[in-house]
């Protein structure tokens, strides 16, 4: 089974004439998920929307998240009920209705050990009222003995453990999850670019009316006029607001969080939750044929471009996972990469680890908005509270043509959407390929990373066969992702497909080789 492409992507010179040309109801700058969401909800809208990034979409925090979708069981002791029903609410309607193909069940340990700071019945309490605020969705949480937990986390420390609480939650690939958002946006409508530097504000009388920008790919500049401008610049909210007003006071804080990477020594069927104190919460979470551990939580205040993983937060890290997690999974040979992302918080004074990860939208004296903050989770209810405060500001200035967001259907889906098993049935039957039958592990992949685009991808392999091989032996890629990246996701840079639209950067497998066979294929001119 076969279907024909269509390309949502211009050229670059195309993108930025059209940029250049038109005058936009908004311009979105920032393209991480808030601002890829924002675009999506206002071109569904009826807007002429422009989203920008600086960099990649995603490549910064939005690409370095604990790759959950979650209800935050640790909202449940600070009494925060609601929240935790509204984010259960939000993570059921992606992963059930808006993208089945792009995120996934996951079930969770968290263990309950001799000395803990949580006993066995608060904890117990806690899974049920959890899973009861999903509308027990996931099923019905519970405890577990330690004997039977082993079953499906092999490596689980079981000295000193008395049971484990078990609830449901989701997980995805972050990035995958960003970049079908942008094609969603762009399938509305929405004119988009990447890697397309801020050089300054454009502005008429004293209004935000624009940017000036510059294109990182050949340093070509060019401008964009908006009738709104929305700064969704994450970590560099501010920075963005001292360009409309240099005496803005700072309206965010920072906290980073870093992630390590490794094999796997044995097949995981759960994830683990492990309290770390009161309120923390260390994450050992399969993902990817992997192991992703995290994340730390400490103020950051230096510049968001230079955040990285250090020896600290490697430490660290290792240590937390060690109080539920045998010492054969946490050997250092094991890692394969390591990442970090900034949390956007509300300005004022407390420990980040306790601080609610509220989303603030603010005007400023230039009329731009800027928007930070939030979970990953709740990224679509993110986009659709932008546009409410957009359509609350005086004059209506969203124009005729603009359909209230409270209209919308609620359920809008992302491109591919499938059931991705079935997709993966469809990729081993497809009598069309010429040559080898497509492997098992690499079916299952394309299903669960592009839904039914998947076909798309399966369609250049069956055209040419060398496309069709694996980019590494040891993992499900194969080099027809990397053409299809270029032609239509955005891809520029090889970071740009081994990190984000692939996983060979996350899997250590990224050599000089691949990457220089990557950057050729993206040197060359698409058909």
């Amino acid at each position: 089974m076969t279907t024909p492409m269509t390309s949502t992507r211009l050229s670059r010179v195309e993108t930025r004439e059209r940029l250049s040309m038109a005058t936009y109801d908004l311009l979105v700058i920032g393209g991480g998920i808030l601002g890829i969401s924002t675009a999506w909800h206002a071109a569904q809208s009826g807007l002429r929307v422009a989203l920008v990034d600086a960099g990649d979409f995603a490549g910064a925090t939005s690409s370095a998240s604990s790759k959950l979708l979650h209800g935050g069981l640790r909202y449940l002791q600070t009494g925060a009920v609601k929240l935790v029903a509204e984010n259960h609410f939000e993570r059921r309607a992606v992963s059930r209705q808006v993208a089945p193909h792009l995120a996934n069940p996951l079930t969770f340990y968290l263990p309950v050990y001799k000395g803990g700071p949580h006993g066995a019945a608060k904890l117990g309490a806690g899974v049920f009222a959890y899973s009861a605020l999903s509308a027990f969705g996931d099923g019905v949480g519970h405890l577990l003995s330690p004997e039977k937990a082993v079953h499906s986390v092999p490596e689980l420390r079981t000295e000193n453990l008395q049971t484990v609480a078990v609830y449901g939650d989701d997980q995805m690939n972050d990035s995958r999850m960003a970049l079908m958002t942008v094609r969603a946006a762009a399938e509305s409508g929405a004119t988009v670019l990447n890697h397309a530097e801020l050089q300054g504000l454009r502005f008429t009388g004293g209004r935000v009316t624009g940017a000036e920008l510059k294109d990182r790919i050949d340093g070509t500049e060019f401008g964009v006029d908006a009738r709104l401008v929305l700064n969704a610049t994450g970590p560099w909210v501010d920075h963005l607001r001292r360009m409309e007003n240099p005496n803005a006071a700072p309206s965010i804080r920072l906290s980073k969080g870093a992630h390590l990477v490794l094999k796997r020594t044995s097949l995981w069927r759960a994830a683990l939750a492990t309290p770390i104190d009161k309120y923390r919460i260390t994450f050992a979470l399969p993902w990817e044929d992997m192991l992703l551990l995290g994340t730390t939580d400490e103020e950051y205040e230096g510049d968001p471009a230079d955040v990285a993983v250090n020896e600290n937060d490697i430490a660290q890290i290792l240590e937390e996972a060690a109080y539920s997690i045998r010492d054969q999974q946490l050997s250092r040979d094991l890692i394969t990469y390591s990442f970090a992302g900034l949390r956007v918080l509300p300005g004022g004074p407390g420990d980040t680890s306790t601080a609610k990860r509220e989303t603030v939208v603010t005007e400023g004296s230039g009329g731009m908005l800027s928007v930070a903050g939030g979970k990953w989770t709740t990224f679509r209810h993110i986009g659709r509270t932008v546009l409410q405060k957009l359509e609350s500001l005086p004059g209506h200035p969203l124009g005729e043509g603009y359909e209230p967001v409270s209209r919308l259907p609620k359920g809008l889906p992302l491109p591919g959407i499938a059931n991705p098993r079935a997709v993966t049935r469809g990729l081993l039957t497809d009598n069309t390929a010429q040559g080898p039958q497509m492997a098992a592990d690499t079916a299952r992949h394309l299903a669960t990373h592009y839904g039914t685009l998947a076909y798309e991808v399966a369609c250049l392999a069956h055209r040419d066969p060398a496309l069709a091989e694996r980019i590494h032996p040891d993992a499900p890629e194969i080099w027809a992702q990397v053409v299809y990246a270029r032609d239509h996701e955005w891809a520029e840079t090889a970071d740009d497909v081994l990190r984000r639209r692939t996983t060979l950067t996350i899997r250590g497998l990224a050599t000089d080789e691949i990457r220089a066979r990557v950057e050729a294929i993206l040197a060359e001119t698409a058909p």
